[in-house]
């Protein structure tokens, strides 16, 4: 039996992204992702959303700090998470998305696409230059086909 855990979700950020540090000096920040309810809001006459708890580490959780802002769209992808722990008022239960691979697709004050740093977490983030492959890597990367957001309609993505 093959088991599978893994999310995709593309939203705007709730909240500017805070930073914070382990007692072991790793990066890490929570945040929520709204998720339009695109059939939902349709019939309801107004929006609605899900906002789905997140959390990223390391170098996932500093490129958020660094370019992300309420408002900003982003694309989460990882993998669901349960926890508990006990509260000051009995145990607590937790749901969150790990996230491993965070990319802005654009910030609320500039246009579609301007944009579109990728990070993953197990990469070094660095918005300007092209990332390392190895040569097979790299042949691999050549066949993928390039993707246009040219051709996307604000219809297309949650509030915007």
């Amino acid at each position: 039996m093959i088991n599978v855990n893994h999310v995709v979700l593309v939203g705007r950020l709730t909240k500017d992204i805070e930073l914070r540090k382990t007692n072991s000096n790793i990066s890490t920040c929570s945040f929520t992702v709204a998720v339009d309810k695109r059939f939902a809001s349709q019939q309801a006459g107004g929006q609605t959303a899900d906002f789905i708890n997140c959390v990223a580490w390391r170098q996932s959780a500093e490129f958020l700090a660094s370019y992300a802002t309420k408002g900003t769209i982003v694309s989460v992808e990882g993998r669901i998470q349960t926890r508990n722990y006990e509260g000051q008022n009995g145990r607590v239960y937790v749901t969150e998305v790990v996230a491993d691979n965070v990319q802005i697709i654009s910030n609320r004050n500039s246009a579609p696409g301007e944009n579109s740093y990728v990070q993953n977490s197990n990469q070094t983030f660095t918005p300007s230059a092209e990332p390392a492959y190895s040569q097979n890597e790299q042949d691999d990367y050549n066949e993928v086909e390039s993707f246009d957001l040219s051709n996307i309609s604000s219809d297309d993505l949650p509030f915007y």
